[in-house]
């Protein structure tokens, strides 16, 4: 098991020191900024949708830890392509995988589950999903969230 959360945590750190999709979306037709009050993460999210309700470019910009920075990274490249239903059932997945302890790792969630771990941790699960609750904000256009 020692060997999984080695590669667990090199994939977290290799998308927190090279972040997929961290740059700006231009145009974007959605946007929203999120706020972890607790370790001070901020990140501002930006999203374009296809005339069929799909993902078709999402990226970040911010700062935040490790794993606030990681999680965004991985999220931006599993929902490209991804209708807004189904990115709204991945965030449910992943949140019960990050919150709910004696789950059992979800395979669907391909490299999402490297997160899997923050559960152990509780105020690590708020830097793990400020990136999907940003992105429900930009998607309802709420434009502003704060992780309290």
């Amino acid at each position: 098991m020692s060997d999984l959360r080695e590669l667990y945590q090199e994939v977290i750190l290799d998308h927190n020191k090279q972040p997929r999709n961290f740059r700006v979306v231009n145009p974007h037709d959605h946007a929203a900024d999120g706020y972890n009050p607790l370790c001070g993460d901020k990140i501002h999210l930006e999203l374009r949708l296809d005339e069929s309700g799909r993902i078709e470019d999402i990226a970040f910009t911010g700062e935040g830890c490790a794993i606030s920075t990681a999680s965004a990274s991985i999220m931006t490249e599993t929902l490209k392509g991804k209708t807004v239903a189904e990115a709204n059932a991945l965030f449910d997945r992943f949140h019960h995988q990050v919150t709910d302890e004696g789950t059992e790792l979800d395979p669907s969630l391909g490299k999402l589950g490297v997160l899997a771990g923050v559960r152990d941790y509780p105020m690590r699960v708020k830097c793990a999903t400020l990136a999907w609750h940003t992105l429900q904000a930009a998607l309802e256009d709420r434009g502003e969230i704060s992780t309290e």
